[in-house]
């Protein structure tokens, strides 16, 4: 198949340090690439990939020192997009709702996977407006806001099992915090809950300029504890050890996070996980198998008291099964051969009749 990969331009993908989308964009795009597939990627110039880039603008808009606007970047995005249409089987957007406002002007198959949340009343009134915009959810509690929105699937990320070093034992002597410093992914808990159980915590995480108040008030307080140690972003050799060699990974999001990508991550390096009953958690976690799922700072305490019974080795065959990114790849070619062949069988109704 001849493949559009549309990256939003937030990120180089893959990113430098943070940035999930684009992470998973390049590991989507690499296991097409190797499974044969003729895949183009419009992304960033800064990007790399094994397929052929097209490069919308000449580096990623958080790298840019030219002050580029997000909108204007990727309305020229799909613009360049529009003009090369005719070359590919499937377009598949990851640029959230930009692509609403030109998907019913497309005339060959496309999908949208949407890797943000959903739980505002705009979204609702948003997808009432576009009812037949084919959409990918990357969880099933991910779709709850918005039901009747048009999905033509669930695929779960996945990230390449190589990537990451399965540690049976590593060092096991501190907690791990990866994410963002914000509200959202509630470091503050991670740490109340490391300091209660009385476990050193490694937090690597950026803080975004939104976030500065919170960081400067509520986050920055604790980081004269002994037992808290915060090291900043961290490239993907550095969160690989960080994982591998953590007793568990601390998840206590406070909101419903469609996916959770550093949940996996741990897991692949064979690290258990304490995570808060919310959003995607509950899909992606096997309790009492790959860690606990948990409601509160007490059952957190309680859980960290509890990991050296959950077995590394089950972790990682759990992740292999379940998140690999050969296994997305997979779920996805299957989805586009599936939207092709239902677009053509608009156009030749007899193919309907084959099946």
């Amino acid at each position: 198949m001849k493949i559009a990969q549309v990256a939003p331009l937030h990120e180089s993908v893959p990113p430098k340090t943070y940035g999930g989308t684009e992470r998973v964009v390049h590991y989507l795009t690499e296991e097409l690439v190797k499974a044969g597939h003729d895949v183009t990627l419009f992304a960033a110039g800064d990007s790399q990939t094994s397929a052929k880039l097209h490069p919308i603008i000449p580096e990623s808009l958080r790298k840019s020192k030219q002050g580029r606007d997000a909108i204007a970047s990727h309305i020229l995005s799909f613009s360049t997009l529009l003009e090369q249409l005719a070359d590919f089987d499937i377009v598949h957007f990851h640029t959230e709702f930009y692509q609403f406002m030109v998907g019913h002007t497309l005339c060959i198959p496309h999908i949208s996977t949407l890797h943000c949340r959903l739980d505002t009343a705009d979204y609702a009134a948003m997808f009432a407006q576009h009812p037949n915009m084919p959409v990918v959810s990357i969880s099933n509690s991910q779709r709850n806001p918005v039901e009747k929105a048009n999905w033509v699937d669930t695929v779960y990320n996945g990230i390449p099992a190589e990537n990451y070093d399965f540690k049976p034992k590593g060092k096991q002597d501190y907690l791990a915090f990866i994410g963002r410093i914000s509200p959202l992914k509630n470091p503050v808990e991670a740490i109340q809950i490391a300091i209660e159980a009385n476990v050193p915590i490694k937090i690597a995480a950026k803080v975004d300029p939104w976030d500065e108040e919170y960081f400067e008030t509520q986050f920055k307080p604790y980081l004269s504890h002994p037992l808290v140690e915060f090291i900043g972003e961290v490239n993907e050799q550095e969160k690989n050890e960080l994982l591998g060699n953590a007793l568990g990974l601390l998840f206590p999001i406070a909101w419903p996070e469609p996916f959770g990508l550093v949940m996996i991550e741990a897991m692949a390096c064979g690290t258990p996980v304490i995570a808060y009953r919310n959003g995607a958690v509950p899909e992606v976690m096997k309790h009492h198998f790959t860690g606990y799922i948990v409601d509160s700072v007490s059952e957190a305490v309680e859980a960290v008291h509890n990991l050296h019974s959950i077995s590394r080795e089950y972790c990682r065959d759990y992740f292999v099964r379940r998140f690999s990114a050969e296994a997305m790849a997979k779920n996805y070619i299957s989805l586009y051969e599936r939207q092709i062949f239902k677009a053509r069988s608009l156009f030749n109704p007899a193919l309907e009749a084959v099946v």
